[in-house]
């Protein structure tokens, strides 16, 4: 069975939405091989990391950077997970109100340092809150699911 550990910072409604789209397509595919485990930013632990196979994140952009929780969570579990991790595959979607690219290239310096693999460019869903983004996080979130589910990844 692939194990799917999806980490989401969730400061607001909207936010909330990104999250539950990406759940709602993951379940919309009905994948009997995948278990899917949800964690908010500081109650995601290296334990986490260790029992997945892959990861989705989804941050918010704050002061040009990712959420601060979600640099706590990298905080917690890089070096504990520096040599089993390699390799783990991973996706990434960006809720910025600036342009995304402090966050990305955060992201991208710690998940490289981590040696993940991303599967899917960074999703960046930028300016006012529009309801398409629920479903470019729900197709993001399904080719991370379909991939693990198949042994793609």
């Amino acid at each position: 069975m692939a194990k799917l550990l999806f980490v989401c910072h969730v400061p607001s409604p909207n936010t909330a939405g990104l999250r539950d789209a990406a759940i709602g397509a993951i379940n919309e595919l009905d994948l009997a091989d995948l278990e899917t485990r949800v964690r908010a930013p500081l109650d995601a632990s290296a334990c986490d990391i260790d029992w997945c196979d892959g990861v989705l994140l989804g941050t918010t952009e704050n002061f040009g950077y990712m959420a601060g929780l979600t640099k706590d969570f990298f905080e917690r579990i890089y070096y504990p997970c520096l040599e089993s991790s390699q390799g783990l595959p991973f996706a990434l979607y960006i809720r910025a109100g600036e342009d995304g690219r402090g966050t990305r290239d955060g992201v991208s310096r710690i998940v490289t340092g981590l040696r993940w693999k991303p599967v899917a460019e960074p999703l960046i869903l930028l300016g006012d809150y529009d309801p398409a983004f629920e479903g470019r996080v729900g197709e993001l979130a399904q080719t991370i699911a379909a991939g693990l589910d198949a042994g793609i990844y």
